[in-house]
């Protein structure tokens, strides 16, 4: 981040000053058709400066209303630019009047500023130009930044298949099934297989480069645990709390998934009377709060952060995905579970799917 920060602050230095030598080029040219005399190359040098020096403030004024909103944007920028190209009208016909008339200044003061609007129209370019090369630049970041999650995307879907729906796990799941079938339960180890065979059509066609509904995240997470009841029996008590109006907020696929597989691994299946998974989803703001928490063993945390060699399956690879996602537009933080267990927070922001009826 800071590598980009130097490259951007480079190239605006160097696009700035190759701009206003442009500048000064151009007017040099059109004083040699009007055959003006030798002195005025230095009034168009110094006009070049001034322009050069005057339009710096306003780069980080420009970056503190790049957020805001449109009408806000572009009034305060008409503004600003109005105001620096009368002042920079002011010192150029000073220089004009000082160094190429000789110190032959005008009765009228208004006359310092009659030339505003055509150095409006230079500040106003050179505004547009900002914009146009900063926004140019913040595509190119967004698709760096798309490329980015695009591979964590890839690289967590393949994790997903090789921690969470390994051999272990079908063979759990078969031979749960299996049991269920020699004990004439037919109709349950039917509906065992159905889940199965959705939970794996979900994993597998689920398309994790895409955001989807947290509703369609939900459904996957109540398949997969579904199926670890059978294993767990008693022993697995599931908690959803999902607050109404967060089912469309879209969410990163399978981003839950590693984090109830390590709740499943380290709180139920390590404790003989097993144990309590609750999955929470709430709005806070502008964000959308999700929350795995278990009663199980817990873990050393420090600043919510899990200590080295001790975060579990999928952690990490879960806040690289939502790095890569949400740039520093999120949160994920572990936090200790009361009266025990572990909880794991994310924080993201707010983004509701578009139904048809919006489309329409």
């Amino acid at each position: 981040m800071y590598k980009l920060f130097e490259d951007r602050t480079r190239q605006f230095w160097i696009l700035h000053t190759l701009g206003w030598l442009g500048f000064a080029i151009v007017n040099y040219l059109g004083s040699l058709v009007q055959e003006t005399r030798d002195a005025y190359l230095i009034v168009v040098a110094l006009d070049s400066y001034i322009g050069w020096l005057i339009t710096i403030p306003l780069r980080y004024a420009y970056q503190k209303v790049w957020h805001w909103i449109p009408w806000k944007m572009v009034l305060t920028v008409l503004l600003l630019a109005f105001a620096v190209a009368a002042i920079w009208t002011a010192v150029r016909n000073f220089n004009y009047w000082e160094i190429y008339r000789h110190g032959a200044r005008p009765d009228d003061w208004l006359k310092y500023v009659r030339d505003t609007p055509v150095a409006f129209y230079v500040i106003l370019s050179w505004s547009g130009l900002y914009f146009g090369i900063k926004y140019y630049q913040t595509l190119q970041l967004e698709k760096q930044k798309s490329l980015t999650a695009t591979n964590k995307a890839h690289e967590a879907q393949l994790k997903m298949l090789r921690y969470q729906l390994n051999p272990h796990f079908l063979f759990n799941t078969l031979n749960a099934i299996s049991t269920l079938v020699l004990i004439n339960e037919a109709d349950t180890a039917n509906k065992m297989v159905t889940r199965l065979s959705d939970f794996l059509r979900y994993s597998l066609y689920k398309d994790p480069i895409n955001k989807v509904a947290l509703e369609q995240e939900i459904y996957a997470a109540r398949l997969y645990l579904e199926i670890e009841r059978v294993r767990f029996s008693e022993r697995l008590s599931i908690v959803f709390d999902i607050e109404p109006g967060t089912e469309q907020a879209l969410v990163p696929s399978l981003i839950l998934q590693p984090l109830i597989e390590n709740a499943i691994k380290y709180a139920v299946a390590s404790q003989i009377n097993g144990g309590e998974i609750a999955i929470t989803a709430k709005k806070f703001g502008h964000d959308l709060l999700l929350e795995v928490a278990d009663n199980g063993p817990g873990m050393t945390i420090n600043d919510g952060l899990p200590k080295s060699n001790d975060s579990g399956v999928g952690l990490v690879n879960t806040k690289e995905r939502l790095a890569a996602l949400y740039d520093n537009d999120f949160a994920l933080v572990l936090t200790h579970n009361q009266p025990r267990g572990l909880k794991v927070n994310i924080r993201i922001p707010l983004q509701l799917e578009k139904t048809e009826q919006e489309h329409a």
